[in-house]
């Protein structure tokens, strides 16, 4: 049997296995099992180190994206420069750290009309705002507005966008609303802590609204912005369109892209 897993904390609502072993039925791979397992910051090089030779690969999500860069062998140009990686891939000289994030995001922002010249607000300072910041950067943003509870973790996201050439525009939390009336709103900040923002959200309904958590779906967040007519981007979208660089990391085989989206689907039905 070849492995590959799922690890964060919390880790129980997690739909990547669904998506991945769904995967493997459709493409006849027997022999693989995709799983997920509870890891936390200081457990994830133990857990790394332990793995035998049947593992492939592991996908990463909070709280483990930033520290899964210490535990690799090799990085990725894109995950060294956010300084985040969501997959860790074996290989033959180790483990090499990556970000398919970043494309996943790139994907789904240009399929909704984004363009160069877009101005985003990004809610949140952690792994998945690192992507997002990578992401606008790709897509040629003209602004990009960081929100966080923390200065430092501003000031450490801005040293990522700065080596994208791209200026950065601090703000604090209690300030959040006034960010809001982006091109590109892109929130990435753990369950319930953008809830009040929904109730005051003066939205634009041109706005691309880019919510990244899934459980529970919709947020309050998402919710108030498609009542304005906002586009709505999900983290379901985010989850199966990094899955899918993924799969093609870990088996080597283009992933079969409908019969993933329809076990996405059947799961949250």
């Amino acid at each position: 049997m070849t492995r590959a897993a799922v690890l964060g904390r919390p880790i129980a609502h997690s739909l990547s296995p669904v998506i991945h072993n769904a995967g493997y039925a459709a493409l006849g791979l027997t022999d693989w099992s995709y799983t997920a397992i509870e890891c936390d910051e200081a457990g994830l090089s133990a857990f790394v180190a332990g793995l035998g030779p049947e593992w492939a690969g592991l996908s990463l999500t909070m709280p483990l994206k930033e520290v899964a860069l210490s535990v690799a062998t090799s990085v990725a140009p894109v995950a060294a420069t956010v300084g985040a990686a969501n997959t860790l891939v074996r290989r033959p000289d180790g483990w090499h750290a990556t970000n398919t994030d970043v494309e996943g995001m790139i994907a789904l922002l240009s399929g909704a009309g984004v363009t160069a010249g877009a101005r985003f607000t990004v809610l949140g300072a952690g792994g998945t705002a690192r992507a997002a910041v990578a992401a606008a950067a790709h897509l040629a943003a003209d602004s990009l507005t960081v929100v966080a509870r923390r200065q430092l973790a501003i000031e450490e996201l801005a040293a990522a966008a700065a080596d994208f050439n791209l200026p950065l525009r601090p703000t604090l939390w209690p300030d959040a609303l006034t960010t809001l009336d982006a091109d590109v709103v892109i929130s990435t900040v753990p369950k319930g802590i953008a809830d009040p923002l929904a109730i005051n959200a003066g939205w634009h309904p041109t706005t691309i609204v880019f919510d990244a958590l899934y459980d529970p779906w919709p947020t309050p967040l998402a919710e108030s912005a498609a009542r304005a007519g906002c586009r709505i981007l999900s983290g379901l979208d985010l989850l199966l369109a990094q899955a899918l660089g993924q799969f093609r990391l870990f088996t080597g085989a283009e992933p079969p892209v409908e019969a993933m989206r329809d076990a996405l689907s059947a799961a949250r039905s």
